[in-house]
C-alpha cells in the first residue's frame, strides 16, 4: 500500500470510534479492546453483569463495519447443528435423484455474536472450536471455509450467576482477549438515562468495508516490535507457569500458567494498540496495558488464591511489578 492510502486508512479508526460512540456511553477501554481484538484478526470474550450494553455494543460495532452479521442466543438447548448448520436431503426434479445439501448454520457469517455462550451445555460450547481456530466449519466428513474476515464476539455472565456453565480452558485459551465490563460512573449513567428515554433514536453508518479490514490485519502485523520487548513478553508469560516461574507470588497462588497462544496474543493485541494509537512499533506501555485482558483467562488460579481472594488479574497485576525491563531499554 501507498503511504498515503495506509493514512487514509488508519484515519478512518478514530471515525469508527466516533460512530460508536453515537450509541455506546463511556467503556473506552472496553471499546478500544474490542477494535483490538478486532485489528488483531482474533476473537473477543466479553464479561459482565446483564444490562451493561455487551450486546448493544457488538450490534453497533457490526453496524459501524460494512460485514454480515450474525446472532446467535446461547441457551440450555441449543444444538451444535443450530450454530454449525446440517444436511437436509433434496431432489434433482429433472433427474429424480436424491441427495444431501449442507445448509449453512449462523456461523456463516463475518461478523458472530455468541450472546451468553456460558448458558449453554459444553457439548454445544465445543461446537465453536474448529470455527474460532481454522476459520472453518468440519460436518458429515465434508470441510466449508467461513466468510472472511471472520471475528466471534461472545458474552457472558459472570459464572457465579444461576444458570452458567464455566467455559472449558481449551475453549477460552482460543479468546485473543477477556474483556470484563463494569458499571458505568455516575455521570456516563446520567447520559445514559438522558440519551435512551427520549424520542431520539441514534444512527449508526457504516464506516469500514471487509477488504479494508483485512487490510488493516496486515499493517498490524508489520508493526515493528524490538527484540527487547519480544523477550520481555516471553519472560511475561513464562513467569506465569508455577513450575518454573521466579515470582514467589505466582508460586503461592497459582495452579496452571498460559502457554504460547498467549505470548503470541500478546504481540499481536501490542501492535494493534499501537496502530490503534497511529504509532507503528509497540512500547512497553502498550504490553502493560494488554496484559490483563490477554492473561487473565489463561492464568488458573488454586484453591489458596480462591480462599484469599487473589484473581488472575492480581496474579498478572504482581508479574508486572516483578518482572521489569532493563533501564537501558527504557531509556
Amino acid at each position: 500500500m501507498k503511504e498515503q492510502d495506509i493514512q487514509a486508512l488508519l484515519g478512518k479508526l478514530p471515525r469508527l470510534k466516533d460512530e460508536i460512540r453515537h450509541v455506546i456511553v463511556g467503556q473506552e477501554a472496553v471499546l478500544d479492546q474490542v477494535l483490538i481484538t478486532l485489528l488483531a484478526g482474533g476473537h473477543g470474550l466479553l464479561e459482565g453483569v446483564p444490562g451493561l450494553a455487551k450486546t448493544l455494543l457488538v450490534r453497533t460495532l457490526a453496524k459501524a463495519v460494512e460485514l454480515d452479521f450474525r446472532r446467535i442466543q446461547f441457551t440450555p438447548d441449543l444444538m451444535p447443528t443450530d450454530i454449525l448448520g446440517t444436511e437436509v436431503l433434496e431432489e434433482d426434479h429433472a433427474t429424480g435423484k436424491r441427495f444431501f445439501k449442507f445448509n449453512e448454520g449462523p456461523i456463516f457469517a463475518n461478523i458472530v455474536l455468541a450472546d451468553e455462550i456460558n448458558r449453554t451445555p459444553p457439548k454445544t460450547q465445543a461446537a465453536l472450536l474448529e470455527a474460532m481456530q481454522e476459520h472453518e466449519v468440519t460436518y458429515a466428513g465434508k470441510t466449508y471455509a467461513l466468510p472472511s474476515p471472520f471475528f466471534l464476539l461472545a458474552t457472558q455472565n459472570p459464572i457465579e450467576q444461576a444458570g452458567t456453565y464455566p467455559l472449558p480452558e481449551a475453549q477460552l485459551d482460543r479468546f485473543l482477549l477477556h474483556i470484563k465490563i463494569n458499571y458505568p460512573t455516575e455521570q456516563e449513567e446520567l447520559n445514559i438515562l438522558s440519551g435512551t428515554t427520549g424520542t431520539g433514536q441514534a444512527q449508526v453508518q457504516p464506516i469500514l468495508s471487509g477488504e479494508e479490514v483485512l487490510q488493516l490485519r496486515q499493517l498490524v502485523r508489520q508493526v515493528s516490535i524490538s527484540e527487547d520487548l519480544l523477550a520481555y513478553v516471553n519472560q511475561l508469560v513464562r513467569a506465569t507457569r508455577p513450575d518454573t516461574t521466579p515470582v514467589a507470588f505466582v508460586k503461592s497462588y497459582c495452579r496452571w500458567g498460559a502457554g504460547p497462544r498467549a505470548g503470541q496474543a500478546l504481540v499481536l493485541t501490542a501492535k494493534a494498540r499501537a496502530l490503534l494509537q497511529g504509532r507503528f512499533a509497540v512500547t512497553e506501555g502498550d504490553i502493560c496495558a494488554m496484559a490483563q485482558p490477554v492473561l487473565r483467562h489463561r492464568v488458573l488460579v488454586n484453591f489458596v488464591a480462591e480462599a484469599e481472594h487473589i484473581t488472575p488479574d492480581r496474579i498478572v497485576d504482581e508479574l508486572l511489578q516483578s518482572i521489569r525491563l532493563p533501564k537501558a531499554v527504557l531509556s
